[in-house]
């Protein structure tokens, strides 16, 4: 590159012969004394080595001879000043190349080196020639380095030494040298061109705005340094890392044209805080929606706080996407989980407050609480320490009164709990590698379609993903595999869980969850769950099984579909109930339960797939479908599909509504159920009431409370065997416990009967 010739740009001095007026005695500005008419320079036009030459007498200390010409300076550009002297007589001086950097406004630049090497004359009439270069960045070779501040020069040399002593010079040359520092200046913008230092302390954000400014389409080169970037850096161009950045938190340094992990990574040579640093790019920029980590694997040494890593941001809520890599928790990395324990008192009338909570600047936001009447999943969405209060994300069942209650903050790789709201974020085709000390994500209190898409979640220490608010409304979590850490234990010993919600509209699609405590805890309502496969057995014989999904919501207007439901089973409850007795409520309602492959093996006859568990007294089911499924049990039979715990409390028989169970295959089930169910019913001997037991084929125990139909097989007859042309009327829950049916008729007959017999009023 030459912009003498490229930009036309005029760089070369005037020659001696042109007059001195051009040449001035001090710094070359304007006003400045000139060697016109001077007493110790002349014009000498005909030496025999340079043809016309200034011969000059050494009168000062240093003798200047600077051009009174504005001598341009471009960022990136390199000038070689050269000029050639020789002695006449006297005092043999040295002579060095000098300049003055000048601003816009004709005013010195403080601070520059303003001159070169100096060369000592050592003999008169030999030829020396003398040079130095002069340019904005910090190169090998440069001598004068002057930054971006200069906006032209007056340049000439000094003479130092010995007054007394003759000179001639030859006019001077001012050349472009700047391709002979650059690699390729068709190709390439270097920052050092444009005043960066890269010495760790110097701020080199100025020059790299302007190397960016400048570059126009070319590769800005960072050459091996540490550059400090005290503000906002983006690059508009393609950039390549030699050397490394180091920027405060809350400066954003945007690629644009290289928006990945591994260039971020190549930018500040540590994959944890290029991640945080590429990750706060995302969120300030609005050219690109997605980061991607380039397949990258980042080893991470505590959880990552997001919002942290975007301070500048509270909240957010346009789509942004990260994919395509690994985060690994580091075995050695600050993970431990923080326990409080603290006094505090709970009114089922504020339902999800604690109050008076003793020591509550010490309880972690997010953590879980654990004590007497709590429920699963329940966590500290907010405090306030000014009135020690505690807002939690659902209500307590059965804690009313004053006691002292764990709270446990797990550690998560992804954090996003310090958002206020965080929506329409996705996470695809990426592996947290939880390695049994960290979990994996946690929600922000609030926001709106969360997506984790063809993702692992390995070995997470605690949870998977949770939502200790509303972070999770909306959630979509498809194809992904949560990988157990606690896969050789037995059941009973567990405690991680893969997911919990709190929030509604959740959806569960095609993953698969390796031996869990539990799989999922749904807290809101009208959720999806198809395809998944979930599983949780263990070695041990007889041995105990836990619920892979919880539905925690009475009225849960939810579909689970097409799942593989594996040595567990599905509970419904309302533990997050404050005030859990039954009160003129939908109660246990609105949930479809179809087409799903149920599989135990070697458990306990008393197991079932299907368990509904009611806190509080006088709860019906109203509305429920339980259609199409497969249930089987291998070595060794089981009860029955489906049962009511009643460790709380039981159903109200005499108000169940809306029961479909219909269309299910039974393999190794000892009592299958249906509703409505077929029954034929022979009575040998001739009765005026037949007593029609149903107990083993209803679901749930339910009473005999309804016949749709009774269709005879055949006449019935009398003792006489004679046909007789009667019809019985039905008197429904009858026994002790409510599920026969009488059939009463005007006489004593036999014969056969088909019933469709229901446990439930339509």
């Amino acid at each position: 590159m030459n912009k003498a010739i490229t930009d036309g740009l005029l760089l070369t001095p005037a020659a001696f012969a042109g007059g001195l007026d051009m040449y001035s005695s001090g710094d070359g500005t304007a006003g400045s004394d000139t060697y016109a008419n001077a007493i110790n320079a002349a014009f000498i036009p005909a030496d025999q080595d340079f043809g016309g030459a200034l011969e000059l007498i050494k009168t000062q200390a240093t003798q200047k001879l600077r051009y009174m010409g504005q001598t341009p300076l471009l960022p990136g550009c390199y000038l070689r000043i050269t000029a050639r002297v020789k002695a006449i007589s006297g005092n043999l001086p040295a002579v060095r190349i000098a300049g003055y950097p000048a601003l816009g406004d004709g005013s010195r630049v403080g601070g520059l080196v303003e001159y070169g090497p100096s060369v000592q004359l050592t003999s008169y009439g030999e030829e020396v020639e003398v040079s130095a270069i002069v340019g904005s960045g910090l190169r090998g070779g440069v001598d004068m380095v002057w930054g971006m501040r200069p906006v032209y020069g007056h340049f000439g040399l000094d003479l130092i030494g010995q007054n007394g002593g003759v000179v001639r010079i030859d006019d001077l040359e001012v050349e472009d040298v700047t391709g002979v520092f650059l690699r390729d200046m068709l190709a390439q913008v270097d920052v050092r061109d444009y005043g960066a230092v890269g010495d760790g302390v110097t701020d080199d954000r100025p020059a790299f705005v302007a190397a960016n400014a400048a570059a126009q389409g070319r590769t800005v080169l960072v050459p091996k340094g540490t550059y400090l970037l005290n503000g906002d850096v983006t690059f508009d161009a393609p950039t390549r890392f030699e050397g490394t950045v180091t920027m405060p938190v809350s400066a954003v340094l945007l690629l644009r044209q290289n928006f990945d992990l591994p260039h971020y990574i190549d930018a500040f040579d540590n994959e944890e805080i290029a991640f945080r640093k590429a990750f706060q790019a995302l969120l300030n920029n609005a050219d690109h929606e997605s980061l991607d980590l380039g397949g990258r694997k980042v080893s991470v040494t505590g959880p990552i706080d997001m919002q942290a890593a975007t301070p500048e941001r509270t909240s957010y809520s346009t789509r942004r996407v990260i994919r395509n890599g690994q985060l690994e928790a580091a075995a050695n990395g600050s993970w431990d989980t923080v326990v409080v324990d603290s006094q505090a008192t709970y009114a089922p009338s504020d339902a999800r407050k604690l109050t008076n909570v003793s020591n509550v600047a010490n309880v972690p936001v997010g953590a879980l609480v654990t004590g007497g009447g709590v429920g699963r999943e329940i966590y500290v969405r907010s405090k306030n320490i000014a009135t020690q209060e505690i807002t939690l994300n659902a209500p307590l069942f059965d804690a009313a009164g004053t006691q002292n209650f764990r709270f446990s903050r797990f550690q998560y790789m992804l954090d996003f709990s310090n958002y206020s709201s965080l929506s329409k974020f996705v996470l695809s085709d990426v592996e947290l590698q939880c390695n049994n000390v960290a979990s994996g994500i946690n929600l922000a209190p609030a926001g709106t379609i969360f997506h984790v898409r063809d993702c692992f979640i390995s070995r997470p220490k605690d949870r998977g993903i949770t939502s200790s608010g509303g972070g999770c409304q909306g959630m979509f979590v498809d194809r992904c595999q949560f990988l157990s850490s606690e896969d050789a234990m037995a059941v009973s010993d567990r405690k991680s869980i893969a997911i919990n919600c709190n929030a509604n509209d959740v959806r569960l699609r095609d993953n698969r969850a390796t031996r869990f405590r539990h799989f999922a805890l749904l807290g809101g309502q009208n959720n999806i769950v198809t395809g998944n496969h979930f599983f949780q057995g263990d070695t041990v014989k007889n041995g105990i099984r836990s619920a892979g999904l919880i539905m925690a919501t009475q009225h849960t207007a939810s579909v689970i579909s097409g799942n593989y439901v594996d040595n567990c089973f599905i509970e419904w409850t309302n533990e997050q109930d404050a005030a859990p007795e039954y009160s003129n409520e939908y109660s246990f309602s609105a949930l479809s339960i179809t087409g799903n492959i149920f599989l135990s093996g070697e458990v306990a006859p008393w197991f079932s797939y299907i368990v509904i568990k009611p806190h509080g007294v006088g709860h019906v089911i109203n509305g429920l479908t339980i259609n199409d499924n497969r249930f089987r049990s291998i070595n060794g039979f089981i009860d029955r599909v489906e049962r009511i715990d009643t460790s709380f409390a039981d159903m109200d028989y005499s108000k169940l509504r809306n029961i479909e169970m219909s269309g299910n295959s039974f393999h190794g089930i000892s009592n299958p159920v249906s509703n409505p169910v077929q029954v034929e019913h022979t009575q040998a001997s001739p009765a005026q009431t037949w007593i029609v037991d149903i107990a083993d084929r209803f679901p749930f125990g339910g009473w005999a409370i309804a016949v749709d139909s009774i269709v005879m097989d055949g006449p019935v007859r009398d003792a006489s065997n004679i046909a007789q042309h009667t019809t019985p009327y039905v008197m429904t829950d009858q026994g002790a416990d409510r599920n026969l049916f009488h059939l009463v008729w005007n006489a004593s007959v036999k014969g056969s009967v088909f019933l469709q017999a229901r446990i439930d009023k339509r």
